[in-house]
């Protein structure tokens, strides 16, 4: 019986992560700069609106994949059907409502930028935006229209989805650092603090190369 004859039952909606995960793996195989990021190893989630931004990137472990730091900071662990999550990516309400893919793209690349070439769960400390100024995007820029003019149509399009998508959210979002003996949270999440929320896509017609991004969505 096709499920679209059954009164009453929709269709699933959209599956942005696996969109997502998808144009990562894409981009790190395709681009040597991106060969060190693991998709698997990303959370991708919907969040608050922040200023202009349109997302950003939370590194999720201090150096070399740690979860405690010499002070005796620490960080909570982060696991997702049992594997661990390195970072966290969080799209903002201005990533979904009237762009285009090739726009989101850029996004996204912007965020894997900050990424930390070891990719043990930390940023790229030379990338910050305070320090890189102006060369951190006349880095990225370039490295945005390699993969767009080779990456597969298909790739791409799928970010380009307008109406409904399902994503993850956060249903208790992890602080950033704690203390043990100071700090009463809890340090460890796991999908049972996600849930699958809906977000409505507004997508513009896809852009002709000459219209490219040619400066990277505001962080």
């Amino acid at each position: 019986m096709c499920l679209d004859s059954v009164p009453g039952l929709s269709k699933p909606r959209y599956n942005f992560n696996r969109a997502v995960r998808a144009i990562v793996a894409d981009v790190a195989k395709r681009l040597p700069e991106f060969a060190h990021i693991r998709a698997s190893q990303i959370l991708v989630v919907a969040g608050e609106a922040r200023r202009a931004s349109r997302a950003t990137v939370k590194p999720l472990c201090f150096g070399g994949g740690k979860l405690e730091d010499s002070s005796g900071r620490c960080k909570p662990r982060v696991e997702v059907k049992g594997r661990r999550m390195l970072y966290c990516i969080t799209l903002r309400p201005l990533f979904f409502r009237c762009s285009t893919p090739q726009a989101r793209v850029a996004t996204l690349l912007h965020e894997l930028f900050h990424i930390s070439r070891d990719f043990d769960g930390t940023l790229d400390p030379g990338r910050r935006h305070h320090l890189a100024g102006e060369t951190f995007e006349a880095s990225l820029i370039p490295l945005v229209q390699r993969y767009l003019s080779s990456s597969p149509a298909s790739t791409v399009e799928a970010l380009g989805h307008h109406g409904e998508v399902s994503i993850w959210h956060w249903l208790e979002k992890p602080v950033a650092s704690y203390l043990p003996r100071q700090d009463k949270v809890r340090t460890s999440y796991t999908e049972a603090q996600l849930f699958l929320g809906q977000v409505q896509m507004l997508t513009s017609p896809a852009s002709p190369p000459s219209e490219w991004p040619d400066e990277p969505s505001v962080h």
